[in-house]
């Protein structure tokens, strides 16, 4: 469900009869059902821009949320499932049962994935406590891993080993080779150890998660792991009495400011000398980076044609073009650097599936492809930007190039033929 549509939301205003086993009318309080007629409300104007609501009744708390398909599902606020029983059962066997993801589990109960597994009650889910510092200090004992960080329209999955961190205020570096990731550790606000059985044994994870209850990456072993540290992992840092999960609502992607001086901000992206000033740019100015590029002209940004992506994906693995993949959840962008081989389309997934690398991408979910040239001491560099409806970043590619070196020729040309379909 997105802004402007015309969905509506019926809110029927009617008392229902009540039948209870135990519960007479003059307990009940009514002798029959009594209505009104229904009031229609525009779902935007309910909601307020914001991806869920908290509604009271009869003094409880519940909360009504759009999901990723843009249906509606309503339950009780605090992670309790609208259909989870008292025993706690539903919130135990549903973790435990195969052929769907934790994700796409969750959505269908109406909470997030941070909440179905501290609402799981068993050995399998350990919650961890708050020193996410220390936790990522820990991870390269765990040898090789798969690490996965994903949004809703892209996954991004690196074999390798966690080394060369570096970890400041607010900000982490990952730089060792496979793994290469910038971390945001304002986002990392609840963790969990995860051992669950498999047809091939044991699959064992550390899952971090962000205040929405969102993944922000996720940990697996391999057969290579050192489960040994897992398990010593797991012990260390095990939260000795949990707090009650507390999620915050999620929002729409913020739109851009309608105050922004372009003239301004022109002039200050024309000057830039680093890619990596172009966030602090956007930070002063308070516009967001897709409403960036409705500020700059044709020199700098391009909209691309429908299809780009796969165009790009297939034109770069035919080259054997190095290129640069960045996949951002609020808490982790994590980057594949090289060469790409095999690009398949799997069902609604186009799908980059190489040993080591994997990247799965939702082409249906993306709204725009833009290229953008942005200054540096060295020349313009160029990068092709996914976006989703709401203007958020699905994913940035490109040429991969070394530090004081203009960019690579092939690239530009590449992203330049993206213009003109065959």
């Amino acid at each position: 469900m997105r802004p402007g549509q015309s969905s509506l939301i019926m809110l029927t205003y009617k008392v229902k009869k009540v039948h209870h086993a135990r519960m007479s009318k003059k307990e009940s309080g009514f002798e029959q059902p009594i209505a009104t007629a229904a009031r229609l409300l525009p779902s935007d104007a309910l909601f307020g821009g914001r991806r869920e609501i908290e509604i009271e009744h009869s003094g409880r708390r519940y909360v009504l949320r759009i999901t990723r398909q843009g249906k509606l599902i309503l339950n009780k606020a605090g992670g309790t499932s609208m259909t989870e029983t008292q025993s706690g059962t539903a919130a135990t066997q549903p973790l435990l049962q195969g052929g769907i993801r934790a994700r796409d589990l969750a959505e269908s109960m109406g909470i997030r994935e941070a909440e179905l597994l501290a609402t799981h009650q068993g050995p399998e889910v350990t919650r961890l406590n708050d020193d996410m510092r220390g936790l990522i200090t820990a991870l390269p004992d765990l040898g090789e891993i798969m690490s996965l960080t994903r949004n809703d329209a892209a996954v991004h999955e690196k074999v390798g080993k966690f080394g060369k961190i570096t970890i400041g205020d607010v900000h982490a570096l990952v730089l060792n080779g496979a793994i290469d990731q910038r971390l945001f550790l304002s986002h990392w606000r609840t963790a969990f150890a995860v051992e669950l059985p498999g047809e091939h044994g044991p699959r064992r994870s550390l899952q971090v998660f962000d205040e929405f209850g969102d993944a922000v990456v996720k940990v697996h072993l391999r057969p290579a792991s050192n489960v040994a540290a897992f398990k010593a992992l797991r012990e260390r840092f095990a939260a000795a009495k949990p707090q009650p999960l507390v999620v915050r609502p999620r929002e729409l992607s913020p739109q851009k400011s309608a105050h922004a001086d372009v003239e301004a901000f022109r002039r200050e992206f024309d000057k830039m000398q680093d890619v990596h000033e172009f966030f602090p740019l956007l930070q002063r100015h308070d516009v967001t980076r897709r409403s960036a590029l409705d500020l700059l002209d044709e020199r700098y940004v391009q909209k691309l044609p429908d299809g780009s992506a796969r165009r790009l994906l297939d034109a770069a693995a035919a080259s054997g073009l190095s290129i640069m993949c960045f996949v951002g959840s609020r808490g982790c962008i994590q980057i594949h650097s090289g060469p790409i081989v095999n690009v398949k389309t799997v069902g609604e997934w186009l799908n980059i599936l190489d040993p080591g690398f994997n990247l799965h991408l939702r082409e249906d979910l993306v709204a725009e492809a833009w290229s953008v040239r942005k200054p540096t001491r060295d020349g313009l560099v160029t990068s092709v930007e996914l976006y989703d409806r709401d203007g958020g970043l699905i994913a940035q590619f490109f040429g991969v190039r070394e530090p004081q070196e203009a960019e690579n020729p092939a690239w530009r040309d590449l992203v330049g033929a993206l213009a003109w379909p065959q």
